[in-house]
């Protein structure tokens, strides 16, 4: 086939972490034979901000991970387009969608666009034969529904969610077709590597908009400062003043921006991994796993989870990973494995062999072809 998929970013993760999934799945798709082009809007004021803000935030870091990113994914062809803006016509804009889906049989857009593009797309439909698919892998749906129904989701041939959960909010929106379509670990990338241990515990993770700052200060800032004889690390971007004094105050370390490709390296010189989800995937998203865990569990690394449910039975709690009810727990586990390497390493590999049999991006590119098939 003929795929386009539209993405906010290829390029950079800088806070996108849909970039990770979606690297991977287009890659598998290449090897799989079929003919991928990836666009992205250009960075500016009208899209684009993930790159945008990694060009002005960390302009030395911006070099070296988008040349990281060249040389870890040569095979994939990454396109830029222009975003039309508010005083733009819309007729070279019309253009210039017409002209990148023409021959396509496939065009995948994703959640975190313009609205705009997936109306030109809509109309480009009318004149072209493909198939028009929405990919949501955020919490929009429930976080902030009004955004999502300003899009005319009604000419997609389908919406693919990352969870079941997701489904009810687009039935909602008279969707008439939703296929639940799970995040993977891109196995070319994650898998376990050789390091010297840098620290014990890890998260790697925004602060966000404070809608997790109950979880992270129980378990993650708590366990840290009763823990003086372990090591804590975090990595992560939007880190305001006080979540920094708050780091510093319970002995975590912060180190900042970490492109997604050097999250293996992390993991392996690290003695634990955290999960620590955000409130929408705690409540009305729960069972949602976000694309970390696919990630680490990938990597080999031993995983200790915050409360989160997993109801569509995607991994095996207590083998794959362990979970902490509360703060005093989550210190108790973190001790324990830190002690018993054994326990720890058999958490990992346990975890890794689940992603190698159910949860790869090669398996999920394979899964939407079906999809298109049946479509």
């Amino acid at each position: 086939m003929e795929i386009r998929i539209f993405a906010h970013s290829w390029l950079s993760d800088w806070n996108h972490g849909n970039a990770h999934f979606l690297r991977g799945m287009a890659r598998a798709l290449v090897h799989l034979g079929h003919g991928v082009e990836l666009y992205e809007p250009l960075p500016g004021p009208w899209g684009g901000w993930s790159l945008a803000h990694l060009i002005a935030e960390e302009p030395l870091l911006a070099m070296s991970a988008l040349g990281e990113f060249r040389r870890a994914y040569p095979d994939l062809a990454v396109n830029f387009y222009a975003v039309r803006t508010n005083g733009e016509g819309r007729g070279r804009w019309a253009t210039q969608v017409a002209e990148i889906v023409r021959g396509a049989d496939l065009v995948l857009v994703h959640e975190w666009n313009p609205p705009e593009l997936l109306a030109e797309l809509a109309a480009a439909r009318q004149r072209q034969r493909f198939l028009l698919l929405f990919h949501d892998t955020h919490h929009r749906a429930v976080s902030d529904p009004a955004a999502l129904r300003r899009l005319p989701l009604g000419a997609c041939d389908a919406v693919l969610v990352f969870g079941a959960a997701l489904r009810a909010p687009y039935a909602a929106m008279g969707c008439r077709r939703t296929y639940v379509w799970h995040e993977a670990a891109d196995e070319t990338q994650f898998f376990p590597r050789a390091a010297r241990r840098e620290q014990d515990v890890l998260w790697i993770g925004n602060w966000g908009d404070g809608e997790r700052d109950g979880i992270l200060r129980e378990f993650l800032l708590q366990p840290a400062a009763q823990m003086p004889e372990a090591r804590f690390a975090v990595h992560g971007v939007r880190y305001p003043e006080a979540a920094r004094a708050a780091l510093r105050a319970a002995g975590v370390r912060l180190r900042g921006y970490l492109p997604n490709l050097r999250a293996p390296a992390a993991y392996a010189a690290s003695g634990l991994t955290l999960h620590l989800p955000r409130a929408p995937y705690q409540g009305p998203l729960a069972g949602i796993p976000t694309i970390r865990v696919f990630e680490v569990l990938a990597c080999g690394a031993p995983l200790v989870c915050a409360p989160w449910h997993d109801t569509e039975a995607l991994f095996e709690a207590g083998a794959d990973y362990l979970v902490a009810r509360d703060g005093r727990e989550m210190r108790a586990l973190l001790r324990d494995l830190l002690r018993d390497a054994a326990a720890a390493r058999a958490l990992g590999e346990h975890g890794r062999a689940t992603i190698m049999a159910r949860h790869t991006c090669r398996q999920r590119a394979l899964e939407l072809l079906e999809i298109c098939r049946q479509l």
